[in-house]
């Protein structure tokens, strides 16, 4: 027996379909069943003569009567029933969303240009349906890409067999590289896919081909590529200095578009059915040595589907000899960082100190760095290169220093001796043997008597120079107060008279209570 809605449910369901309100959405918020609701349609043409209130629940008169199949006399069967009847309220616009469906436009964008630009009243679930109709109904074209031997190879990741590891049975990383020519390949599980393990892969997976294809193409995974973008990818430096050193291109994959190498993702998911499905191994040892001896056994002799020749034979024949060279020695890993310039002028790598030019100070550098060598860049621009020293000791290449901080205690000493022999001979000689008494505890008394070059004459500078050489007096200020003493007597050139009396000469009256008072 049939149920009968009161009024108030059977006015709100008229209500809600004048609306253009779906039998789903309208059971979501009501919770009555879609069939039901289908009894009180009026544009349905499951069921006739509806109910009305006066007519008894219990009535056999209450009991909807099917619509008779007009070819056969009989009630329309259950594929009749479920075939849609209604027509959706977004197929008015059948020739508007199809022409935005083919600008990859999101069902919820094609609903909100419907509101904008045509004022549709009905339900954003009536587009989302009929967008995905239409999507159902048309199957998207994919151009197929060839390659020329030797030209390109794809990279990917999957997951291998359970492999016991710490005592569980842990899925480890399945690597796999696929030459697009021939189809040859390479497989090999590891437990990380960091930048550093991806490059090892590479560098077995090209020691194995014998060579190296000229482009590899990679997914968006950080230990190739540090930012995905369109039109500009930015690499990771690690794996951009490996694909140098090795001779091929590095090309990221379109965000989201996997299908850019499907070579290697149906590789992959071939692998994983035909190598490793149902097995397990107690070492990534192990499981490696099975996949070499798969791959030997099964993976390159087979017949390729779309090529129809033996992988194996292709690869020798026709894509090996295309290759690049091999590169003449192994990858060397560095590590990378952020510095910043101290006020000495360098920077701090590993707990030892390497310079970098003195203009960047202050500045943050990038640092690339291993246990044999340091690299300092600006961008691209490497502005300094170390060897590595040991832990606490600096590294200095006077290049980086100013001109006038960057040069040898000896070479100073020229200078300074230079400069004095501009003043004259006797300078020259008074600070040549200042140096050999005091060492480097001349050079300020030396820098003393050229900075008087200010106030008083070389001949007069010579010529005090020449009467404290006869005092064997190696101090500064004894040339000051000579060119002072002969600015104030008119002397220039004569003989110094002995002074008995200058508030620097003790009076020998003290000389003699000094030494009366230590003899008590």
């Amino acid at each position: 027996m049939a149920n009968v809605l009161k009024m108030d449910k059977q006015t709100l369901i008229k209500q809600l379909l004048v609306l253009g309100w779906s039998y789903r959405r309208i059971h979501r918020e009501t919770g009555i069943h879609r069939d039901t609701i289908a009894r009180y349609d009026p544009g349905h043409p499951k069921w006739a003569n509806l109910p009305t209130e006066g007519q008894a629940e219990n009535s056999f008169q209450n009991r909807p009567r099917p619509v008779l199949s007009p070819t056969e006399g009989c009630p329309p069967t259950p594929a009749e029933l479920r075939k849609p009847t209604r027509t959706s309220p977004a197929a008015v616009y059948d020739a508007v969303i199809r022409r935005k469906l083919q600008q990859e436009l999101s069902a919820q964008r094609i609903y909100q240009d419907l509101v904008v630009e045509y004022g549709y009243q009905a339900s954003y679930d009536s587009i989302k349906r009929y967008v995905r109709k239409l999507k159902a109904k048309s199957s998207k074209l994919y151009a197929r890409i060839h390659t020329a031997a030797g030209e390109e190879a794809q990279v990917d990741f999957g997951q291998g067999a359970p492999t016991q590891k710490n005592g569980r049975y842990l899925k480890p990383w399945l690597f796999k590289i696929v030459l697009s020519y021939s189809r040859h390949s390479y497989e090999e599980v590891v437990w990380s896919q960091d930048v550093e393990t991806f490059i090892r892969c590479h560098e077995r997976a090209i020691q194995s081909f014998g060579g190296v294809p000229r482009l590899i193409r990679i997914d968006n995974l950080k230990s190739g590529v540090l930012k995905a973008n369109l039109y500009e990818p930015v690499l990771n430096p690690l794996y951009a200095a490996f694909a140098k050193h090795s001779g091929f291109t590095p090309l990221p994959c379109l965000p989201g578009k996997p299908e850019h190498k499907g070579k290697t993702e149906s590789g992959v998911g071939y692998t994983q059915n035909n190598a490793l499905k149902g097995l397990r191994f107690e070492s990534l040892e192990a499981q490696n040595a099975h996949l070499r001896y798969w791959n030997r056994t099964w993976a390159r002799t087979r017949i390729h589907g779309t090529t129809k020749k033996q992988v194996w034979t292709l690869f020798t024949e026709q894509e090996k000899p295309t290759l690049q060279a091999l590169p003449q020695s192994t990858f060397r890993f560095f590590k990378l960082g952020n510095r910043k310039v101290q006020a000495d002028g360098h920077i701090e790598v590993a707990r030892a100190y390497y310079s970098v030019p003195h203009h960047y100070l202050g500045r943050i550098v990038r640092v690339q760095f291993n246990s044999q060598w340091v690299k300092v860049l600006d961008g691209s621009e490497v502005i300094a290169f170390h060897r590595t020293t040991q832990t606490g000791r600096f590294h200095t290449d006077k290049r980086h220093l100013p001109e006038n901080k960057c040069i040898t205690t000896e070479e100073h000493k020229r200078r300074l001796i230079a400069r004095c022999a501009q003043v004259g001979s006797h300078c020259k000689s008074w600070a040549e043997r200042a140096l050999q008494a005091r060492q480097q505890l001349a050079f300020r008394a030396i820098q003393g008597v050229l900075h008087l070059r200010k106030n008083f004459a070389d001949a007069k500078i010579d010529w005090a120079c020449e009467q404290a050489l006869k005092m064997d007096s190696l101090r500064y200020h004894t040339i000051k107060l000579l060119c002072q003493d002969s600015l104030q007597s008119g002397q220039s050139g004569s003989q110094l008279s002995l002074l008995q009396e200058h508030e620097l000469i003790r009076p020998p009256a003290s000389y003699q209570i000094y030494f009366e008072q230590n003899q008590s």
